[in-house]
């Protein structure tokens, strides 16, 4: 699958503006192949503050984070989400310290970095409710596991999946993941 298909695929409530940010698997052919492509996705999509970093490759695989920066900063200055970061070393929430803090914990981490969440927009309650319960317990999943707002998490799903089908169907017609990603 190229790498405009998994924009499509993986992270639409993103480029739609519904999502602070998307990750994804993506399969390539050499590291300078990737280095060219997320140049050309970042050099389209950043005028409409998107960004596109890869968190770790392994292999012929790379982990991809999506996000929107503007979204990010504002996650990160929620209550309570400093205090949580700092636990796991984040010195600063600044969002270009934060991102490379995430990157080298995915890349050295033998286990998935759960905090995460944070960096995908999830609820802080569900983050932390995931991590205490080593994922289990939720009271329903949907994005992702949910140990809070369970009525809130149900609505958001919806639009995550109104979103995606909307935008598969029109990227199928021909439009462009620069025409579907919203300019915020």
């Amino acid at each position: 699958m190229s790498l405009e298909q998994h924009l499509i695929e993986y992270c639409s409530p993103t480029l739609a503006s519904l999502k602070t940010a998307s990750l994804f698997n993506h399969s390539y052919i050499s590291d300078e192949e990737l280095d060219k492509q997320l140049k050309l996705w970042n050099g389209r999509l950043r005028r409409k503050g998107i960004y596109l970093v890869d968190l770790c490759r392994r292999g012929n695989r790379a982990l991809i984070y999506v996000y929107r920066r503007s979204h990010l900063a504002a996650d990160l200055r929620q209550p309570g989400v400093e205090a949580f970061l700092k636990a796991y070393g984040y010195e600063d929430v600044d969002v270009d310290r934060a991102v490379a803090n995430i990157r080298r914990r995915v890349a050295m981490e033998i286990h998935f970095p759960h905090e995460i969440g944070v960096f995908l927009g999830y609820p802080l309650g569900d983050v932390v409710g995931f991590i205490e319960n080593e994922g289990k317990n939720c009271i329903c999943k949907g994005y992702w596991k949910v140990y809070c707002d369970e009525c809130e998490a149900i609505k958001v799903f919806s639009k995550y999946k109104k979103c995606k089908k909307a935008y598969a169907r029109l990227w199928e017609q021909g439009r462009s993941v620069w025409q579907l990603t919203v300019a915020v």
